[in-house]
């Protein structure tokens, strides 16, 4: 009785022994696990840093899935950098071209042409602006994409964006015959304001390209969480089943075809708004008009 009595209590102690050395190895295992997310972390993990002699086998491969990692993250970073040098030689190689393009257009104008001629120097001169929107579009939408450019969004009044488009613009709309009625009082919200006068200034853009008569109306309203901006004109309108097409990367209706443009600024409107929290609606009736509804987020 007493041999069994002294083997049970050796067992349990057995028991105990390996309890507490099974606990030892998992905290040493999540010790060495630890100091190789701090390493990480600090990006100073490397894979000599961790011999095989200290290593466990789940230690092991999660130092194999760091050092992938790091070298993914170092693979990204080279690939931005690569991009962004890219973006920065179309951008300054071709800006001096399309400059002396759309100069030389202009000193053509001066001089004493037929009317074949003259028709030949419009198609250059309204070629060359697109070619300049083009490039300028697509270096920011890159830019914005890979995250060379980020927006620095803070709380502000939308007003200031709609003043400044109703002096920037408000020519241009005269020059058709149309009227630029612009209403800034409203409640402020949170927007990169040079990104959110690019969004907003493509809308108008496209709205007095689109409307041949009446007008364009801008103005602010609001709600709980966001302040709205509303470009609202007079013009064709668009049909219900090509509203979800207008925010597509160079979509062009069939409807608009005869008009300026690249299919680009709707694209790049969007995509602003969405990296600052908002986001833009449309309604709209072939015919009737449209109004762009443009969600700013405010202030939490």
């Amino acid at each position: 009785m007493l041999f069994v009595l002294i083997a049970l209590i050796l067992l349990a102690l057995a028991g105990v022994i390996w309890g507490i050395i099974q606990r030892l190895q998992a905290k040493k295992t999540m010790d060495g696990i630890e100091e190789m997310l701090d390493s990480a972390i600090r990006g100073e993990f490397t894979e000599d840093s961790f011999t095989e002699e200290r290593l466990s086998k789940l230690e092991s491969k999660f130092a194999d899935y760091l050092q992938s990692s790091s070298l993914s993250a170092l693979h990204v970073k080279n690939d931005r950098d690569k991009i962004k040098t890219l973006i920065s030689d179309i951008s300054h190689q071709t800006k001096t071209p399309i400059a002396n393009l759309l100069l030389h257009s202009e000193l053509l104008r001066e001089s004493e042409l037929n009317a074949d001629q003259k028709e030949s120097l419009e198609a250059i001169s309204s070629e060359a602006e697109k070619l300049r929107f083009l490039v300028d579009a697509l270096v920011k939408l890159s830019r914005l994409e890979n995250g060379i450019l980020s927006l620095d969004a803070v709380e502000d009044d939308p007003g200031r964006i709609l003043k400044e488009i109703g002096v920037s613009m408000g020519k241009k709309a005269e020059a058709k015959g149309l009227y630029l009625h612009v209403h800034a009082e409203g409640e402020p919200a949170v927007f990169d304001y040079k990104w959110t006068l690019e969004a907003v200034s493509n809308i108008v853009d496209n709205a007095i390209k689109y409307t041949e008569k009446g007008g364009i109306e801008l103005f602010l309203t609001a709600s709980e969480m966001f302040t709205c901006i509303h470009v609202k004109d007079t013009g064709i309108g668009i049909a219900e089943e090509d509203i979800p097409r207008i925010f597509a990367r160079f979509e062009r209706l069939t409807s608009s075809r005869d008009k300026e443009g690249v299919g680009i600024g709707l694209y790049l409107a969007r995509e602003i708004l969405q990296k600052e929290g908002g986001y833009i609606k449309v309604s709209s009736k072939k015919g009737e008009g449209s109004e762009f509804q443009i969600y700013l987020k405010k202030a939490v």
